[in-house]
């Protein structure tokens, strides 16, 4: 591959929490690597997917959505966005086609101005809205950063993905690849698989009992016949929710381990036996060391 001409570097997509940044992210990849679902705060930790193609590649970090700190874990996915911007090429800012910049915006935008860092900015949901409100959206962020390029889009429908990825390429700098071409992300299967786990949890389980769910991959082994066993556990912090996460006769943890080994065996191309375990941890979203036992330690 030759590197005339061949652009390479990384991409922070940073946001308010819940404005859609995984899901653009994994259609602009391609694949779905990043956990989705309608409840903020699903993102926790920064995430790195990789595009390649004939012109370039593109390094992608997904960055938990800015949002008002209540907790070690929040602090933590805070501070995770914020220092995002300062390790990149290139900063994808998503907004919705709003023209009121919330506080946890602004912050961001201070954040970014100091970062001195290229950014374009990707008005999503666009498909819901007319041309004037895009484009008086544009204006409002326009006259707050220095923003090279804007883009329309639709991270639910694929809208504008081309387009954007276009733009993403023209303000990267001139370099070989930085990963190898077959590469879609540096996420362990042991991790994607966590994940997926916990957006089937997300979906599935009632509003008051999501955010305080974290989920531990225990063991994760492949058979002699290619089956793989994997034991993962559902942390919550209250016993009222373990009772919740089970469900009468078990039935809410079997549809929660029968919809993500659906997904499971998707991604990993074999059959797997997945069980799932329920675990009490008070309070674990304030502990620093449950934090940093589950992969919150950047």
């Amino acid at each position: 591959m030759s590197d005339t001409g061949y652009r390479s570097g990384f991409v922070a997509i940073v946001g308010r929490t819940n404005v859609g940044k995984s899901t653009l992210m994994n259609h602009l990849i391609g694949m779905k690597i990043a956990i989705t679902s309608n409840k903020p705060q699903t993102t926790r930790r920064r995430m790195r997917t990789v595009f390649t193609n004939d012109r370039g590649q593109i390094v992608f970090l997904d960055t938990p959505g800015i949002h008002l700190a209540h907790n070690k874990l929040s602090e933590y996915m805070d501070s995770t966005a914020y220092r995002s911007v300062d390790d990149v090429d290139l900063i994808l800012f998503v907004v919705e086609p709003e023209t009121y910049i919330g506080k946890g915006e602004q912050q961001m935008i201070s954040r970014i101005r100091a970062s001195g860092k290229p950014v374009i900015l990707a008005i999503n949901k666009s498909d819901t809205v007319d041309e004037d409100r895009i484009r008086k959206t544009a204006e409002v962020y326009c006259g707050a950063l220095d923003i090279k390029e804007t883009a329309a889009v639709s991270a639910l429908k694929g809208i504008g993905i081309d387009s954007l990825t276009d733009a993403i390429m023209r303000y990267l700098p001139e370099g070989p690849a930085l990963y190898d071409e077959d590469t879609v992300t540096d996420e362990t299967e042991r991790d994607i698989c966590g994940e997926i786990v916990r957006e089937k949890a997300l979906r599935i389980l009632r509003d008051e009992v999501p955010h305080g769910i974290a989920v531990s991959v225990e063991r994760f082994k492949e058979r002699d016949d290619g089956i793989i066993d994997i034991d993962a556990e559902i942390i919550c912090e209250r016993d009222s929710h373990k009772g919740i996460i089970i469900g009468k006769g078990g039935s809410m943890l079997k549809r929660i381990g029968s919809e993500s080994r659906k997904d499971i065996e998707e991604l990993l191309e074999a059959h797997v036996n997945l069980r799932l375990f329920v675990k009490v941890r008070k309070d674990w979203r304030q502990n620093t060391g449950i934090l940093r036992s589950l992969g919150y330690n950047e």
